[in-house]
């Protein structure tokens, strides 16, 4: 088969779908890679990287794109990319298609075949291509809610550990998941009172274990929401409904009643967000104000710590990326129930129901394209 690997221009977007070492097992395996030039300088890897093992060096995206029987990216298609859709492509990286409708159409006008990172499931359930980038997010949330609580950085003015006769800052995490627990093993890392809230009783009891008394945790309702965020100093949203639109958890009203100068991290975004008023930001200009709040909103926060995301994303997606290759997309689908789960479009066809129900969309099940 031969794949594409193409350079991400999403803002301040630094990662690559494939490391050197992926390159070498599809090579070895038969297959012809092309890597498009630059695309793994932000990770650290040069052209040289991939030339050693195997590669093919594309001077341009249109000739990477238009080689590829396989595209691997890291970050969903941006507008400028659409014109590169086909109907004998097949797409593999983070589409996030709920909250993408111009991205959704424009697959399904092009026929092209696509699958999402983040609906494919793993063989005891779970989500294994999107648990490293929620590990890398989660933690990342921590730290970037610790800098936007600066004041320079339009926070209050708090110091998240404080220091002997201070109070630390009271930090609250939305949603007990990968993203969410990987938010509390850092802010309490840092120092902080730290409170999660969750629907599932018994991941709330392995936290509780987990932490032995050492951070709060309550039944996710609105009232329980309510109360947390009115003394948070930092609210970090980490809601995941696979596939679908985040549900809005914090209302424009409880923002207006939140504390000045609170910050509101939204891992979310990709999906929508779970907070009322959020918008995608990027590293450039990564938060607004809301309310005498700030919300910070980077749609792809993994992007800032390209070599700790591109290794830890790719030892994830090789597996798939080598059925993919060695199979074809429908042997290695029909083999595979976790990765059928990842196919979003084909032929013109949406194939994910929470994407058709976000979009008006009539969909079918995956299988029925095998």
């Amino acid at each position: 088969m031969k794949i594409s690997v193409i350079r991400e221009i999403k803002n301040n977007e630094f990662r690559v779908a494939m490391t050197p070492a992926g390159v070498r097992d599809l090579v070895t395996a038969g297959h012809q890679v092309t890597v498009e030039g630059g695309a793994g300088l932000g990770s650290g890897i040069t052209d040289e990287d991939y030339v050693a093992e195997g590669a093919t060096i594309a001077p341009d995206a249109a000739s990477a794109w238009s080689s590829a029987e396989m595209v691997v990216k890291v970050k969903e298609p941006i507008a400028s990319e659409y014109q590169h859709f086909r109907s004998d492509l097949l797409l593999f990286t983070y589409l996030h298609l709920a909250a993408e409708p111009e991205l959704t159409q424009a697959l399904l006008d092009a026929g092209t075949t696509s699958i999402a990172y983040e609906t494919v499931q793993g063989p005891t359930g779970g989500l294994p291509l999107l648990a490293p980038m929620s590990e890398v997010a989660g933690r990342l949330s921590s730290i970037v809610g610790a800098a936007t609580l600066l004041k320079p950085a339009g926070g209050m003015g708090l110091l998240v550990p404080g220091v002997p006769g201070t109070r630390p800052a009271n930090v609250v995490v939305l949603g007990g998941g990968v993203a969410g627990t990987n938010a509390v093993s850092v802010a309490v890392g840092l120092g902080a009172e730290v409170t999660v809230l969750d629907t599932n009783l018994q991941r709330l009891k392995e936290l509780d274990a987990l932490y032995a008394g050492r951070i709060k945790t309550a039944a996710s309702n609105s009232l329980e929401i309510e109360r947390a965020c009115l003394a948070a100093d930092l609210v970090i949203g980490s809601v995941l409904i696979p596939g679908a639109k985040a549900p809005k958890l914090v209302s424009l009203d409880l923002v207006s009643r939140m504390k000045p100068g609170s910050v509101l991290v939204d891992i979310a975004v990709d999906q929508g967000g779970c907070f009322e008023g959020s918008k995608p930001t990027t590293h450039a200009d990564p938060t607004f104000q809301v309310h005498g709040s700030t919300y910070y909103c980077v749609a792809n926060m993994p992007g800032a710590v390209p070599q700790t995301s591109t290794v830890a994303l790719t030892n994830a997606t090789m597996r798939y990326v080598n059925a993919l290759a060695n199979k074809g997309w429908k042997k290695a689908l029909a083999e595979d129930a976790g990765l059928a789960l990842g196919l979003n479009t084909d032929a013109g066809i949406l194939t994910n129901e929470a994407v058709g129900v976000a979009h008006g969309i009539d969909a079918v099940t995956p299988s029925t394209r095998l």
